[in-house]
């Protein structure tokens, strides 16, 4: 079957399904063909069941050629989307993880498949707004440093540039960390750095400002932070950011699969930290919504969207600045760790917490874990990541805010 053109119907996350035409390359793999032409890159195999051809997405969809039934291919899932209207309970600990938003309990990796997409829905609905399918078109050219890239959506483009610094010594391809704004971390000599200007793609000081409003109106649904999620290369790549940039880091990583580490620093709360712990802190005479119990998601859904075998999550946060949260920031984590936990794969979500008086400054004693994590995940090695610390003086209970346990998904 290789080099034949077939037509797949798929789904790819949080977008109508559509129908894709491919061919594999002749220097591809009989049996393997990689598709770039949607959000996900999904892979065509073809060792089906029945003899045909299956896509399977990184969001874990699979829809079948012919369409034959759920039940004759049980590697199928098909991830519904969220009913138009939901009535919320009032809650005040962190919503559980396992229990969709329909009441189903999920007992399984392929269930959390699709809780992991409605979490996506949720967060888009309530709080992120859209993030728009792949554009129709997108081109890019290097001069010296610069790369200008041109997307085209629609009848409308609109174009950018990033700056790319690459190793002195090695051979390309090179790892990368994508920067927002620059980023605050000591990158690492032997990874390449992609300098991002992500408040020229949506800005945080207007709405509908900026390069993606342009493309798409500056009536769009989609917030700032969601704007400057659609950016990521094929492989290898981290995102790094530093408060409402490491914010802007948490969110890209979380919508897009293909940032196989992130490295949010100082983010705090819609970052590292769960606003319901936030609402609980609040000293007295403090304004806040008072509908946060209604929320149903919070910031650990957000840290389980990175809950698989091979994306890490490292969370560099500040013990001394009370704005962050560092209470909340650490309950959080926690309880966004039981979902790594459930899918075995712990190590590949740390934090690490360091009391410092400069807000976005890069203390010695969290470089170890920066190291780590890198290595692992950018580099490749077989390092250890099991990272979790907190210099912060608060009491260590999570019980005040998780009612629920996790069960082993397989």
């Amino acid at each position: 079957m290789c080099g034949v053109t077939q037509t797949f119907y798929q789904q790819p996350c949080g977008h109508l399904a559509r129908e894709t035409h491919f061919k594999c390359e002749e220097h591809q793999k009989c049996g393997t063909c990689w598709l770039n032409r949607n959000p996900l890159y999904e892979r065509a195999e073809w060792n089906a069941p029945d003899g045909q051809a299956s896509v399977l997405g990184e969001c874990g969809l699979t829809v079948w050629v012919n369409e034959p039934s759920h039940q004759t291919n049980p590697r199928a899932i098909r991830c519904p989307s969220l009913p138009a209207t939901i009535s919320y309970a009032t809650n005040p600990k962190l919503p559980d993880p396992f229990l969709s938003i329909i009441g189903t309990r999920i007992t399984s990796a392929s269930q959390w498949t699709c809780r992991k997409e409605e979490i996506r829905q949720l967060y888009q609905r309530h709080s992120l707004g859209t993030m728009p399918p792949k554009p129709s078109n997108v081109t890019a050219s290097l001069s010296g440093a610069s790369l200008k890239i041109v997307v085209t959506d629609g009848g409308k483009s609109t174009s950018f540039s990033v700056t790319i610094k690459t190793p002195a010594s090695g051979t390309a391809p090179y790892p990368a960390i994508i920067a927002f704004r620059g980023g605050s971390i000591p990158i690492p000599s032997n990874v390449a750095t992609i300098t991002y200007q992500n408040f020229d793609i949506g800005a945080d000081n207007g709405r509908g400002k900026g390069k993606f409003y342009d493309l798409y109106g500056s009536g769009h649904s989609a917030g700032a932070m969601i704007t400057w999620a659609g950016f990521a290369p094929r492989k290898r790549v981290g995102a790094t950011g530093c408060s409402r940039n490491g914010k802007g880091a948490m969110v890209a990583g979380a919508f897009e699969d293909r940032i196989i580490l992130s490295l949010p620093q100082e983010g705090g709360q819609g970052s590292a930290g769960c606003w319901r712990i936030a609402d609980e802190i609040q000293k007295n005479g403090t304004k806040y919504v008072d509908t946060v119990p209604a929320l149903p998601w919070d910031g650990h859904l957000l840290h389980s969207l990175y809950a698989t075998p091979n994306r890490g999550l490292l969370i560099i946060e500040n013990t001394a600045i009370d704005y962050l949260g560092p209470t909340s920031n650490f309950h959080c984590a926690s309880a966004g760790r039981k979902v790594f936990g459930a899918l075995s794969v712990m190590e590949n979500f740390g934090i690490s917490q360091n009391s410092h008086s400069d807000h976005c400054g890069f203390p010695k004693a969290q470089q170890p874990e920066l190291t780590a994590f890198v290595e692992r995940f950018l580099l490749g090695k077989d390092t250890k990541t099991d990272v979790w610390k907190t210099d912060g003086e608060f009491v260590q209970d999570l019980s005040r805010w998780v009612d629920w346990n996790a069960p082993k998904l397989s």
